[in-house]
């Protein structure tokens, strides 16, 4: 049996220390209502959860799928807010990433975690908001 709001947690706090966000927070916010000043931003958003059982009899698998919201925004107009994002999504990919021992990130609970990973296609947008850049990070979580 696995504890959520255990897991959602410690994939918080992973994520807090990632970069110097102004903002992070649990409760998604639209861009337009993140000012300027409290950017960059990092949002997470719980999205799907996903149970299988491999062979009758076994434990139930769970595959969590977060996504990962970054904001940041540019005041300078020479300046691409993509050059704001882009080391914004290093940091988090570079948190994210596996101990180079097992290759497997679990957040700190092995118990529960076999592994939290980005998965899938990073959605961003840069320029078509002006001086505001967005990226969607999707995440996946499995756990048992």
């Amino acid at each position: 049996m696995i504890s959520r709001e255990l897991i959602y947690a410690a994939l918080f706090g992973l994520l807090e220390t990632a970069a110097d966000f102004a903002v992070i927070d649990r409760r998604l916010r639209h861009w337009s209502d993140v000012s300027p000043a409290e950017q960059p931003a990092l949002f997470l958003a719980q999205k799907t959860e996903l149970a299988s059982v491999k062979i009758l009899g076994a434990p139930t698998v769970w595959t969590l799928a977060v996504d990962i919201y970054v904001y940041a925004h540019s005041s300078d107009p020479y300046l691409a807010p993509a050059t704001v994002l882009n080391p914004l999504l290093d940091a988090v990919e570079t948190a994210l990433a596996p101990t180079a021992t097992t290759g497997i990130q679990d957040l700190g609970l092995p118990a529960m975690v076999q592994h939290a990973y980005i998965s899938g296609k990073i959605e961003t947008d840069e320029g078509v908001l002006g001086d505001q850049a967005v990226a969607i990070v999707p995440l996946e979580i499995l756990c048992v």
